[in-house]
């Protein structure tokens, strides 16, 4: 394509038109897009950030200020248990009284290192060892927040503070302040002009404490490549990430005690971008006035060096490829000569390819005349040798003899079967298995069951498209299981007539079945070689089929279940 720039016509070239008209659009706007909207976009990216931590710390008001005063009286109260000592009565008493005055508290209490809480405002003695939140607050002796869904004393959510008292500088256990997460939600949070999607409050552990919607869908709205453990640490974060179900969000962190507890507000990502403010839609507009400018210089240049002609030409290909019809006209000279240079390429691919298949078809015509007739004269010849066996039968000087060569007979005219079928159907890929089989079938029954033989014959047989490379085994199974059902069948009685049933049926696209049925008399007098059985699952093994064979009822059951794929199948070696 850019060769163009390097013969004598370089001014009907394409590229250079549609160069020139590019660079005069967006040469002006893109020295002012790169400065101008690079400082805008990095100052409204700054205040939307400042914007959502502002927020952030509002939504969280409320707790914030029910964490912050838990920790303040926890530090007040804790000089309180050092007052009273071991008179556990007297400082129940006073937890007690602080627990009603206050009116926000559950439960207020101290846990002494050995978990056995005695001093609290319910009275009597509560054993923590078993928690194992108050476990790991014992191994850090740091302040710490838990929520526990069912407590142990209110039996209702609650979050408890755990803040650490200190007796003569030795750790001696924990100021205990719960209150009720049903308290927290009714107190108001100050008014916004903006809310966040969720607020979710979550402890130096990870754990989720608080939010304001169902505990399920906020933790289907988490960062999914962020863990909360991993925002411990930090005094302020804002972030983009998408949520566990893929869905982009923006997240704000603010510490409520830093290290301890963490408040972080989910915003959905368009409506952060529609509260920037006007700095951020003029950060936002400026581009698409740019963008739009460009656009439609663009379009107009390309459409009217370029597009029209694209489609002209693609009219023409499709009117060639729906119905082999060749351009009536050649492109004028105002038209670029890239086209032109390709719509003559097109004419002469085009010539070709009409040339190519008038070619094939022919060669295509003489394959199939020359496979059907292969197929026609291979046909002849095994009914010639057909024809030369039966007399050799009748010359057999014994009646095993005469039976052998029979068989082999039989065998051969069913490979003349195929063939015959072959070269008589329209295509040579496929052949309707179920004609095949009637038309063998029924050869066989014709000199195996002559008139008179009071053997009562059901026969059903669906279109079944099978590969020419299965229809000969298909066939020399079928003709040896007929034979065998024929061999053993056993003598009509009134009370239970000879039956023979044959059936193929299409199971399933891809999956075809061939039963035989006969009944079996109580004292067989015909007593078998082996060959039969050996031969049908030679055949069945190139047919990549399974046999199954039942005996029920006095009747003798064989099944064969083999695949007719629309590709070509892997056949095993037998």
């Amino acid at each position: 394509m850019t060769g163009g720039f390097l013969d004598g016509d370089v001014f009907r070239g394409l590229a250079f038109r549609v160069l020139v008209f590019l660079s005069l659009a967006l040469l002006p706007f893109g020295l002012i897009a790169v400065v101008q909207t690079r400082e805008i976009a990095q100052q409204a990216e700054a205040n939307a950030e400042l914007s959502l931590l502002g927020l952030t710390e509002l939504a969280s008001g409320s707790e914030r200020s029910f964490i912050q005063e838990a920790f303040g009286a926890g530090e007040a109260l804790s000089s309180v248990v050092r007052l009273f000592g071991e008179d556990q009565a007297a400082c129940a008493s006073f937890m007690r009284t602080y627990q009603q005055t206050s009116g926000i508290y559950d439960v207020v209490g101290f846990i002494p290192a050995d978990g056995v809480m005695t001093c609290s405002s319910a009275g009597g003695a509560y054993d923590f060892r078993a928690y194992t939140d108050f476990e790991a607050a014992l191994e850090t002796r740091e302040r710490a927040v838990i929520v526990n869904r069912t407590g142990p004393i209110s039996v209702q959510p609650v979050l408890a503070m755990l803040q650490p008292v200190e007796v003569a500088e030795t750790f001696a256990g924990f100021m205990l302040l719960s209150v009720p997460i049903s308290i927290m939600r009714e107190r108001p949070d100050p008014p916004s002009e903006m809310l966040p999607s969720d607020l979710v409050i979550f402890n130096g552990l990870g754990e989720v404490l608080t939010t304001d919607r169902a505990r399920l869908v906020t933790e289907a709205d988490l960062p999914q490549n962020r863990s909360l453990k991993t925002l411990v640490g930090e005094r302020t974060a804002v972030f983009e990430d998408v949520n566990v179900e893929g869905a982009d969000r923006v997240y704000s962190v603010v510490p409520i005690v830093p290290n301890v507890v963490y408040a972080m507000s989910i915003w959905q990502r368009e409506a952060v971008l529609a509260s920037t403010g006007q700095t951020g839609r003029l950060s936002i507009f400026l581009p698409v006035v740019m963008w739009l400018a460009s656009l439609i210089v663009a379009f107009w240049a390309i459409n009217r060096l370029a597009i029209r002609y694209i489609r002209k030409l693609g009219r023409q290909m499709r009117l060639f490829a729906y119905n082999r019809s060749m351009p009536r006209t050649a492109l004028g000279p105002e038209v670029p000569r890239e086209f032109v240079q390709i719509q003559t390429a097109f004419m002469g691919m085009a010539e070709s390819i009409i040339q190519d298949e008038a070619s094939l078809e022919d060669s295509l015509r003489e394959k199939n005349i020359l496979l059907k007739e292969v197929h026609h004269r291979v046909k002849n010849n095994l009914q010639l040798i057909s024809s030369i066996m039966n007399m050799q039968i009748r010359r057999a000087p014994t009646e095993d003899a005469q039976r052998v060569l029979r068989r082999l007979q039989e065998r051969i005219l069913s490979l003349a079967t195929v063939h015959k079928n072959l070269y008589q159907s329209d295509g040579l890929e496929r052949v309707n298995a179920g004609e095949l089989v009637e038309e063998i079938v029924g050869q066989l029954l014709v000199v195996g069951l002559p008139p008179g033989s009071a053997v009562q014959v059901e026969q059903s047989y669906d279109t079944v498209h099978l590969d020419t490379d299965d229809a000969a085994p298909l066939t020399l199974l079928v003709s040896e299981a007929v034979t065998n059902a024929m061999k053993y069948i056993g003598h009509a009685t009134p009370a239970r007539p000879a039956t023979l049933k044959i059936a193929l049926r299409q199971q399933d696209p891809e999956t075809a079945a061939f039963v035989i049925s006969n009944t079996v008399g109580e004292d067989p007098t015909a007593e078998g070689t082996g060959l039969g059985t050996q031969l049908i699952n030679a055949f069945a093994r190139q047919l990549n089929a399974e046999v199954t064979t039942a005996a029920e009822d006095g009747m003798h059951t064989l099944t064969l279940t083999f695949p007719v794929p629309h590709r070509a199948k892997h056949v095993h070696d037998y």
